[in-house]
């Protein structure tokens, strides 16, 4: 792994952090409005370069990047680090309920990157992809159970990358230790939000996490925020 990685923003805490327990990052980039995309579903790109190129260098800093099945059917993303110098990490989606394509490109192991899939049940996988097989809970698969299990797997640190849904499932299990939010300069009025959370009656409540924050080169800036993954014990 190339040691330049550490001089960059919010790089440190996760190339620091020891291998013998799981550590979690999730990643999310969004409007000055909140929004992760439009009502049409249009969502490339609300961020600019140096935003794609942090979250390709968050890949290189873990071991395991993982997309919920809706954001692998619907962006069909590569998950490697082309935009920068470094090591693909794993690729693994979460699929509970056996809907995943196996055309979708973060299955492809043409790379040489170790491919996983996660699920409640046994199902189509193709030749090299491993399955991991974890109990659902009212047809979901629980977060933390999920971490535990890639951990097991050999796979301690993790991105959680996408989507909205999955990011926010992780954040309200408390199993996400660093949440990096890639705000843009940009209002779009209408559309996806990103986070989704249970509700609060009073701002006293809300969660106020210790951030560190970063204007990148071309405008957007980079909230690192330590949320501690209390769910995670």
């Amino acid at each position: 792994m190339p040691t330049d990685l550490a001089t960059y923003p919010g790089l440190a805490p996760i190339l620091g952090a020891p291998h013998t327990r799981p550590f979690v990052v999730a990643q999310l980039g969004q409007s000055l409005d909140g929004r992760i995309a439009l009502p049409s579903g249009e969502s490339q790109w609300i961020n600019a370069a140096a935003a794609l190129d942090h979250v390709h260098r968050l890949r290189a800093a873990v071991d395991a990047v993982v997309v919920g099945v809706g954001t692998a059917e619907a962006d069909n993303p590569r998950l490697d680090v082309r935009r920068v110098t470094g090591r693909s990490p794993a690729r693994v989606v979460i699929d509970p309920n056996g809907r995943l394509s196996l055309d979708r490109r973060c299955l492809d192991g043409a790379d040489g990157v170790r491919r996983l899939v996660v699920r409640g049940a046994p199902g189509p996988t193709p030749a090299g992809v491993e399955e991991l097989i974890v109990q659902p809970v009212s047809g979901k698969l629980d977060p933390g159970t999920v971490v535990r299990a890639l951990f097991e797997a050999g796979l301690p640190k993790l991105l959680i990358e996408g989507g909205a849904r999955t990011v926010s499932d992780f954040i309200s299990a408390g199993a996400i230790h660093r949440l990096h939010v890639l705000l843009a300069p940009m209002i779009l009025g209408s559309g996806k939000t990103g986070l989704n959370l249970t509700g609060i009656d009073r701002l006293a409540d809300a969660p106020r996490p210790k951030t560190v924050t970063t204007v990148l080169s071309d405008g957007d800036v980079l909230f690192d925020c330590d949320l501690g993954a209390p769910g995670l014990g």
